[in-house]
């Protein structure tokens, strides 16, 4: 594709790309909206550098690709629910992102995407890891595509965020996802099963789920399918949920490393 409004450098011939030539800060008029949209669905996760993002233009940014979505935990800054603080320093017995994931997978809907600014950052560390969904889903056999397609299995929230609330009448949530699902924009398929929240097969005995799962969870992180970003101060990325998983590497203790999130509104996984 020629872009006319942005530079687009891919990061790996599979999954990743660098964007330039837009200011995230000032609005975007329709043109670079619709420019980086497409890159989005070409790349799976696109990076910005130098964008020093406030939640007022954080939060328009990601507007452009639809509704806002509140944290299942309730992780919101005070005055912009929307906005997710993500830190890591010295006191931090543990931090968010530190196994494979799709955000919010759990939700009946789970987000179209999620954009993180990191305005601190290691000296040395703190990189996140992305893997490309319909890589991993290609590479399989057609045997096991063919054992996977129509599968469902169940992704809950409860296992995760009990530890961070008192009250016992919350209700996280818990829903059946398609194991391989289409993406509602490229058609492509892509696996759709987490290390995080995927906690088992519908109409599988445990041993059976447990093996399909371990295999899953392990495939999913071939470094094949994977991009590498390393973070500098005001740095941001832009992933799709729906064919994307993360993965927050925490090897800079007791280093800083903060910035906030905002995700997106999505659709429910077909």
């Amino acid at each position: 594709m020629q872009y006319e409004t942005i530079q687009v450098a891919p990061m790996t011939l599979t999954i990743g790309a660098e964007i330039g030539g837009v200011d995230l800060t000032q609005p975007l008029h329709a043109q670079q909206v619709h420019e980086i949209h497409e890159a989005l669905m070409r790349h799976q996760v696109v990076f910005f550098r130098d964008q020093k993002l406030d939640f007022e233009s954080h939060q328009r940014f990601a507007r452009h690709y639809g509704d806002l979505v509140l944290h299942t935990g309730g992780f919101g800054v005070e005055g912009y629910p929307y906005v997710v603080p993500i830190h890591g320093d010295a006191n931090s017995k543990s931090v968010a992102g530190e196994s494979w994931h799709s955000d919010l997978s759990c939700n009946e809907e789970p987000p179209m995407g999620s954009i993180l600014h990191l305005h601190i950052v290691p000296p040395i560390g703190g990189d996140t890891l992305f893997s490309s969904q319909y890589a991993a889903y290609e590479a399989l056999s057609d045997r096991m595509k063919g054992y996977l397609d129509g599968l469902t299995a169940v992704h809950d929230a409860e296992h995760i965020y009990r530890k961070y609330t008192t009250d016992p009448n919350k209700r996280f949530p818990a829903t059946a996802q398609p194991i391989v699902r289409t993406h509602p924009v490229t058609k492509r398929k892509c696996l759709f099963a987490d290390a995080q929240y995927t906690t088992h097969i519908v109409g599988l005995d445990k041993p059976e789920s447990d093996a399909i799962l371990k295999f899953l969870f392990a495939h999913c992180q071939n470094p094949n399918f994977q991009v590498r970003f390393r973070w500098q101060p005001h740095s941001v990325a832009f992933w799709d949920n729906r064919c994307v998983e993360h993965h927050a590497v925490w090897d800079y203790f007791p280093q800083t490393r903060s910035g906030h999130r905002v995700t997106i509104q999505g659709d429910k996984p077909f």
